[in-house]
């Protein structure tokens, strides 16, 4: 059974109601199952249990409001839903390796110096991500990078927004490409959280399988089920099968027209066939004969 879309609910949920209590029965039924099956899905699905992914996905908050922000560290706990300080200081502490208040200093005199070292780096070095390239149709109309303020988990995620785009023609992606070996004859699916900024054409996970003459066997963007608008981080996934004849594997998010997306922990796993693909290129059996040419049937 294909879960994901109704993870997606629950997932929504929950980012709507990081500053409130979160009741997990209400998750559940934002999802559709009963809470038995709700909580070995979501692990299923997400990676981590529930109660973990809320307590991780407010201490991000929390990292983006020490950093910026002026708020009592008291009155970040609060907000992210701890009784007290101390409880908020030992959850801080296991996930970041630090207490708040040495994060907020260390952290914010290496933020400081970033930016600094950002005013005087040349415009050829700018918007340089490790192990990413920015491609597509009109690269130059967007820009890539790292963020610390807008984070889904840990200190940081990438983003790709658009500068001067202004037509739904022009696309950018942030985007990586790697051999194929590892993952011949199997059905792998990709996944990654993403956050949506007024993205006025869509947005959208990809990935792509080329073979050794650079034909594109298996592909999809997402854009039969685009990011459109303004969206809190959720998870996306694609599922390709990678044939034996295939050489490479690309993937990334992609961008069209205006706006601005966040990404954080993209993730590759195998998966059997009870897991439908997402191929956007599967066809049914070919025809003994053409059909239909004068379009009157």
């Amino acid at each position: 059974m294909r879960y994901h879309p109704m993870i997606y609910q629950a997932l929504g949920y929950i980012e709507a109601h990081l500053e409130e209590e979160v009741k997990l029965e209400d998750a559940a039924a934002a999802a559709g199952f009963s809470m038995y099956h709700f909580h070995r899905i979501f692990q299923e699905q997400v990676g981590i249990s529930v109660t973990d992914y809320i307590r991780s996905r407010r201490l991000a908050s929390a990292s983006a409001l020490l950093l910026y922000s002026n708020e009592d560290i008291i009155q970040i706990a609060f907000r992210s839903r701890f009784e007290s300080q101390e409880a908020f200081t030992r959850a801080f502490k296991k996930e970041y390796g630090m207490p708040p208040g040495r994060y907020r200093k260390m952290m914010g005199s290496v933020q400081q110096s970033m930016e600094k070292r950002e005013e005087n780096t040349n415009m050829s070095e700018h918007g340089k991500v490790k192990g990413w390239i920015l491609s597509g149709s009109d690269p130059s109309h967007y820009e890539m990078g790292i963020d610390r303020e807008t984070v889904h988990m840990g200190k940081v995620s990438g983003y790709l927004r658009s500068l001067s785009a202004t037509s739904e023609t022009q696309f950018a992606t942030i985007m990586q490409q790697f051999k194929s070996d590892k993952y011949k004859g199997e059905r792998i699916k990709l996944s990654a959280f993403i956050q949506a900024e007024k993205v006025s054409d869509f947005a959208g996970l990809w990935m792509r399988v080329d073979n050794a003459t650079g034909d594109t066997i298996q592909f999809d963007n997402m854009s039969d089920r685009p990011i459109q608008g303004t969206l809190p981080w959720n998870l996306y996934s694609i599922v390709l099968d990678v044939p034996a004849d295939s050489v490479s594997i690309s993937f990334g998010v992609l961008l069209t027209g205006q706006g601005k997306v966040w990404m954080d922990s993209f993730s590759f796993e195998t998966v059997d066939a009870r897991t439908p693909s997402t191929n956007m290129h599967i066809g049914g059996e070919m025809r003994d004969e053409p059909e239909n040419l004068s379009f009157e049937e």
